[in-house]
């Protein structure tokens, strides 16, 4: 089903690290042209688990490329699939609520089992996933339950993803390197472009959403409605601006059942990173465009000639 090439260049050994290593590229047989880079981990104890997994019509599931949104995107569809549940969302951890699927199948020794944590979830269930098209549920794809899809532009992605490595303590070299990783689609989850590409030509399928994190920071209230719709939910704007203020990033920044606090804590007792809130939060900046005060000109001009590569009629907000 699967071919397997082990990454042995030096950036990518560059990017592992004790409990995150031997990293693999993991290509579909029948279309060796794609492909997903990921952990021999995940490969051994995880795939062929996910492809099989039972998918029920009522299930929602978040799917990005990583940092693009996607806890945002979370507690807002949670939030609106569960009757606007403020009570139950400042109690429970947004990953407990809504568990990252193929978490524990990225790195060894993650402290519980997260697809055992998704796959038993009273239903409705609700899902999120890193992984591209062809590694997610075989019947994902047949059962056809809701899927919202959020992207970003991949300069303000490729430096978000740089220091969401560094700061966890899984990466310790120079950001050009990563850059370089980034743009040769050698980093965790990569290629970007394929990723994205693949669900915008699904975009129009009546249980896809597709959004972009930039229309999410220009007008929050308009893309909650969007996905309402979707979701099939209805309140009154009073409603939705109280949410919008419970989504706001400062909110969402502060909000320990939403920062993953826990998460940063676990990571750092894995690599043995001193974890500070005071200089990193797992919910960073959340600017539009903040990849111009980061990127030297020759990062810059590498991730513009990694756009241009792709060959899709995204116009990503810059």
């Amino acid at each position: 089903m699967f071919n397997i090439e082990i990454l042995d260049s030096e950036l990518t050994k560059n990017l592992e690290n004790p409990f995150l290593n031997d990293y693999v590229k993991i290509s579909p047989k029948d279309d060796p042209k794609k492909f997903c880079v990921m952990s021999q981990h995940f490969v051994d104890n995880y795939m062929e688990k996910i492809k099989k997994m039972e998918i029920f019509e009522d299930d929602i599931w978040v799917i990005t490329f990583p940092k693009c949104g996607t806890t945002w995107t979370q507690e807002m569809v949670w939030m609106i699939g569960n009757n606007l549940d403020y009570d139950t969302s400042m109690k429970i951890l947004l990953d407990d609520k809504f568990p990252f699927l193929e978490c524990s199948g990225i790195a060894k020794e993650f402290p519980f089992n997260t697809f055992e944590l998704a796959k038993n979830k009273p239903r409705p269930r609700y899902i999120k996933s890193h992984l591209p098209i062809f590694l997610l549920p075989d019947q994902l794809w047949t059962v056809k339950p809701k899927i919202i899809y959020v992207t970003r532009n991949p300069k303000d992605a490729a430096v978000s993803w740089f220091y969401h490595h560094r700061n966890l303590g899984m990466y310790e070299g120079a950001k050009t390197d990563f850059i370089k990783a980034f743009v040769k689609d050698l980093t965790l989850f990569s290629p970007m472009n394929d990723h994205v590409i693949d669900f915008w030509n699904i975009r129009f399928q009546p249980n896809i959403l597709f959004l972009f994190f930039e229309d999410m920071k220009r007008n929050l209230s308009q893309e909650v409605k969007k996905v309402m719709k979707f979701m099939e939910k209805d309140y009154l704007q009073d409603e939705i601006d109280k949410l919008c203020v419970h989504l706001s990033f400062d909110s969402i920044q502060k909000n320990k059942m939403i920062n993953k606090e826990e998460i940063i804590e676990q990571m750092s007792s894995m690599t043995g990173k001193e974890y500070n809130p005071q200089k990193f939060s797992f919910i960073r900046k959340g600017k539009v465009g903040g990849y111009k005060q980061e990127l030297a000109p020759e990062e810059n001009e590498m991730l513009d000639e990694y756009i241009k590569k792709a060959e899709y009629d995204i116009e990503y907000k810059f």
